[in-house]
């Protein structure tokens, strides 16, 4: 299937490592310009040029801390500055740490509510006026399957997800008319480094070692394993790409069935 994505523009964020790295060199693979974003501007950079290497695409990095409320609007004009507009945006911020509601004082509920809630909405505000002159344009927010099911230890995550979905469907019904398209993906556990941190986390409480952690979780899929990184992106480039266009508004579970909903 031709993804139609050559030459797009795409801005992701929380992209040096994990599902956002994967994101970003599926679409540079399929011959989208991409700049990523984190924190981190050492391995930010190293980063991009392993993308650029690898796709030949042109890479950017473009550093910030996403829950600085100035960074998000920085980052999305130097990326339509570099590349002459933008069409693609996926938002993506990690997660909260792990731990009991009783863990958890105002201040932490505050980072977290900056980190997977307003990161989301800075990233989408600033980026909607070049959005609105592109032909193609796509909007992706990562969250997670928990807003179906909740993870134990995770109420941070398990909460404050939940209004990304609600900000996500809103959009989509606000913006289709201006052609906009907002679409999220709900990963299960996944093969990155925050899933082997929390499975960390899961072991020094058990008393376990994080192989054992990681195979009793991994029984909650009817697959037997965890996904790959490169599983969710596949996913994602989808959605994002023009051979999606008539899908928004949607919330895609990519867990290997450990949803076990019907809806």
């Amino acid at each position: 299937m031709d993804m139609q994505l050559n030459r797009k523009r795409a801005l992701v964020t929380g992209a040096s490592r994990g599902l956002g790295y994967a994101t970003a060199l599926g679409l540079a693979r399929e011959g989208c310009r991409v700049a990523i974003n984190s924190r981190n501007p050492d391995s930010l950079a190293e980063s991009a040029n392993k993308v650029a290497a690898e796709t030949g695409s042109q890479v950017i990095p473009v550093a910030g801390d996403v829950t600085d409320p100035a960074v998000p609007e920085r980052i999305v004009h130097q990326t339509a500055e570099a590349f002459g507009g933008l069409d693609l945006l996926v938002t993506n911020s990690g997660g909260p740490p792990a731990g009991k509601f009783v863990s958890f004082d105002d201040t932490a509920w505050q980072a977290a509510f900056e980190l997977n809630l307003l990161a989301h909405v800075r990233l989408i505000r600033a980026a909607l006026p070049y959005l609105r002159q592109s032909p193609a344009a796509s909007v992706l927010t990562l969250t997670s399957y928990s807003i179906k099911q909740p993870i134990p230890n995770l109420v941070l995550s398990n909460s404050i997800r939940s209004a990304t979905i609600g900000l996500t469907k809103t959009l989509a019904l606000e913006l289709g008319s201006e052609g906009i398209r907002f679409n999220s993906i709900l990963p299960a556990w996944t093969e990155t480094e925050r899933v082997y941190e929390l499975m960390s986390h899961r072991a020094k409480v058990n008393g376990t070692s994080v192989e054992e952690e990681i195979a009793k979780q991994s029984q909650d899929s009817p697959l037997g394993r965890m996904g790959r990184p490169d599983e969710f992106a596949n996913a994602a480039v989808f959605l994002l790409s023009p051979a999606a266009s008539y899908i928004t508004g949607v919330m895609l579970s990519v867990d290997g069935g450990m949803y076990k909903g019907t809806l």
